[in-house]
């Protein structure tokens, strides 16, 4: 095992920083992943790289993580063992500054046939370079809370619920986390299984006492009912979506509670789209993943949706709440009439030709209140066909929610992948953007299909395309990854050749 002695991230800047690093030399054990660390701000912190030392014993395993930072330095590792459901970890960094790497490869159906329980998160303090099990809380019907480093079995757990069913014809569910305001916040409710009840939102300070309640839902069945949905928080204010359900009636309300207090400052309803919309308003998904559709700013909160119409996608939905006013400003865009004039053939339900249809593949929140919509023209698999996936279409909006224009990025047809995609990062303090796909396409010389990577630029609101060529060499597998601000980290992989390199490269704009 190597040893890197310099933890603090700060340090690193007075030291001439690496363009390229080997992964493979940081540590004895084999290389089983690596992400990017974001702060609390979604700035890039470093890189978290895993390493399997293999098993210790019949019952547990060993790792290695090592942490880079943004220039590739290797700053901070560590051994650790952990159980054998786990394959491998994701790291990301939480409000307190410290590194979590939570599983994010393990065997469900071991842990359901064995008496196994979910294994827990690592925690790392870059400060000390030292690495323990993350503590959880549980918050008890009786008030109480309670430290648990190792929770129980999934058997364990069906047993004592089936067992509090019977005795009370309900299961008290609660869930408790400690947050960035200082305390700790818990939510409580009955579950009796078609339907909930009791709901209350608990504030704790540092000492575990509670300082407010806000309680909801007392009475719900299974035809009237209230929730609450938690947009996000600040250390003056909760800001949340409270639904009401009487049958097939909804309302709906934008909620702000007192963090101090736990009184309502606002509650102000929600009008001006279908009820549909609303209640979808805070999930987006994409190809069965959930996509982040919200940033929160200093003065204001913003979120996209579908948007729905007699129950049928009809186009998107913004919503965006002042901070100061808590006054909020509903949107829509549809695919017909707002988008058919930019996109040939566009039907109502943003179908465009052949099958294809639009596929939101990532949201852009820009700091004059604009917002960029990236999607992709996918075609589903059929009985005799493989799924496809051809151009990128980028629509770019203004802070009215307006279309200002589109570009259409054409690419070569994907079959049997949805992957073409790969991310993006904000620049120029959240005023620009810059995206990132690649194409596997002919070249127009040698006649070979190379995958190149296609790096755009959308800098006050102008687009700008430059194109690097990735496509497999000698072996070498060519992976890009997220860099900090103005530079791409790309990773050449040769498993054979025990080759596994990381490298910056500068963007040019």
């Amino acid at each position: 095992m190597k040893k890197f002695y310099l933890l603090l991230f700060g340090l690193t800047q007075t030291f001439a920083y690496s363009q390229t690093q080997n992964l493979a030399s940081l540590a004895t054990g084999e290389n089983i992943g690596m992400n990017a660390l974001f702060d609390t701000k979604d700035n890039l912190y470093g890189y978290v790289s895993m390493y399997s030392l293999g098993k210790t014993d019949k019952k547990s395993q060993k790792f290695e993580y090592v942490i880079l930072d943004k220039n590739l330095n290797p700053v901070a590792n560590k051994e650790f063992e952990a159980g054998l459901l786990v394959s491998n970890y994701f790291g990301y960094v939480d409000f307190k500054g410290q590194i979590i790497l939570r599983p994010s490869d393990f065997n469900y159906l071991q842990a359901f046939s064995k008496d196994a329980a979910l294994p827990v998160s690592m925690v790392i303090d870059p400060k000390t370079n030292t690495v323990k099990p993350k503590v959880y809380y549980d918050y008890l019907e009786n008030g109480t809370f309670v430290e648990i480093n190792q929770p129980k079995s999934f058997k364990e757990e069906r047993k004592e619920n089936r067992a509090e069913k019977k005795d009370k014809g309900y299961n008290y569910v609660s869930s408790v986390g400690e947050i960035k305001e200082g305390g700790f916040i818990a939510v409580e409710y009955n579950d009796y299984g078609r339907y909930v009840n009791k709901n209350s939102l608990i504030k704790f300070d540092d000492n575990k006492k509670e300082i407010w309640r806000y309680n909801y839902n007392t009475n719900g069945d299974k035809k009237v009912f209230s929730d609450l949905t938690i947009l996000d928080k600040d250390e003056k204010s909760l800001y949340g979506i409270l639904r009401k359900v009487n049958d097939d009636d909804k309302s709906f309300s934008l909620l702000v509670i007192d963090m101090k207090t736990g009184k309502e400052i606002s509650n102000k309803p929600l009008n001006g789209l279908s009820a549909e919309t609303i209640d979808y308003i805070d999930e987006l998904y994409s190809n069965g993943r959930r996509m982040s559709n919200d940033k929160t700013f200093d003065d204001r909160i913003v979120l996209l949706g579908r948007n729905y119409i007699s129950k049928k996608v009809t186009g998107f939905s913004r919503l965006m709440l002042d901070k100061t006013s808590y006054n909020v400003d509903l949107r829509e865009l549809n695919y017909k009439p707002d988008l058919v004039n930019h996109i040939p053939k566009l039907s109502a339900d943003g179908g465009v030709e052949n099958g294809y249809y639009l596929q939101t593949k990532d949201v852009y929140f820009l700091s004059d209140g604009s917002v960029g919509i990236l999607s992709e023209k996918f075609k589903p698999e059929g009985n005799y066909s493989a799924p496809k996936t051809t151009d990128l279409v980028y629509i770019n909006t203004d802070k009215d929610f307006k279309v200002k224009d589109v570009q259409v990025f054409e690419k070569e047809k994907t079959r049997w992948a949805n992957n073409d995609y790969l991310f993006s990062q904000y620049l120029n303090n959240g005023k620009d953007v810059v995206f990132f796909f690649r194409d596997y396409q002919k070249d127009q010389v040698t006649k070979e299909k190379k995958w190149n990577l296609f790096i755009n630029t959308v800098i006050n609101g102008k687009f700008n395309q430059e194109v690097i060529p990735i496509s497999e060499k000698d072996n070498y597998v060519v992976t890009p990854y997220v860099a900090k601000e103005g530079y791409i980290l790309l990773r050449e992989l040769n498993e054979k050749e025990k080759f596994n390199q990381v490298r910056l490269e500068r963007l040019n704009y």
